[in-house]
């Protein structure tokens, strides 16, 4: 931890001593000697040391402007909250598999919906990869224990591990394509996560609840935010620990 350099010179220049600043804040000295030292102090704290010593707090703290800046760009990469799956606007999941050029992942259990919406989806997910966009599809692996374990949770029992074998062979034309990665994992979701480029839904997944009746968030990825980049990990995370499916 640095010395802030700039709180002890403001402090000598403003006349203001270790007893000013502990009957201004309320703290005892060995707070103010950690605040010297590095250690950046709660907002009320801070407020009370600008007005004594005259100085800004982004000046004295630039690590707080930063962490505003970061909290900023991350609530902005909101676009939208839907209480349910079947909330989402049935227009969007086509308009973002049709914009995404550079990147589509899905990680999911099963998410058979894709395909009941859009018959043609492996003929786009094909185009796609032909025209350079990299696709990655992470399916649950029907064998898994963490299935099985979800069908209990969600009291789907073994009607999960019937449409995780559904998604496979809905994806299974397209193993072998030129820019298309099908594999199977066995790992608990928090999160069903489609990626398109910077877009990003984000389906939760609530104990005792099909996913099609838990919130979706609606991300774009914008740069100091990081909620997209914390999903976008998740996925990496899961990828890294899948394989492809059995022939």
């Amino acid at each position: 931890m640095l010395v802030n350099e700039r709180l002890r010179t403001a402090m000598a220049v403003a006349h203001v001593d270790f007893d000013a600043i502990v009957e201004a804040t309320g703290v005892d000295p060995k707070t103010v000697q950690r605040w010297i030292n590095g250690r950046t102090p709660n907002a009320r704290h801070r407020s009370r040391l600008v007005r004594l010593v005259g100085e800004t707090e982004t000046y004295l703290w630039p690590d707080v402007a930063d962490g505003e800046r970061i909290r900023a760009a991350s609530e902005s990469e909101l676009v939208a909250l839907y209480a349910h799956r079947a909330d989402v606007p049935p227009d969007l999941w086509p308009a973002l598999f049709r914009r995404a050029v550079r990147f589509i992942d899905i990680l999911v259990y099963a998410a058979v919906f894709l395909h009941e919406q859009d018959p043609d989806l492996n003929d786009l997910l094909a185009e796609k990869a032909v025209s350079g966009c990299r696709i990655r599809v992470a399916l649950g692996d029907p064998e898994g224990t963490c299935i099985k374990a979800r069908g209990t949770d969600e009291r789907f029992g073994h009607g999960i591990v019937s449409r995780c074998e559904l998604a496979l062979m809905h994806y299974r034309p397209l193993i072998g394509q030129e820019g298309v990665s099908i594999h199977v994992h066995d790992t608990t979701l928090y999160n069903s996560i489609y990626r398109f480029d910077d877009e990003m839904l984000v389906n939760a997944h609530l104990y005792a609840t099909n996913a099609y009746s838990a919130p979706v968030l609606h991300l774009r990825r914008l740069d100091g935010g990081q909620i997209f980049a914390n999903y976008a990990r998740s996925f990496e995370a899961v990828w890294e620990r899948s394989t492809p499916p059995p022939a």
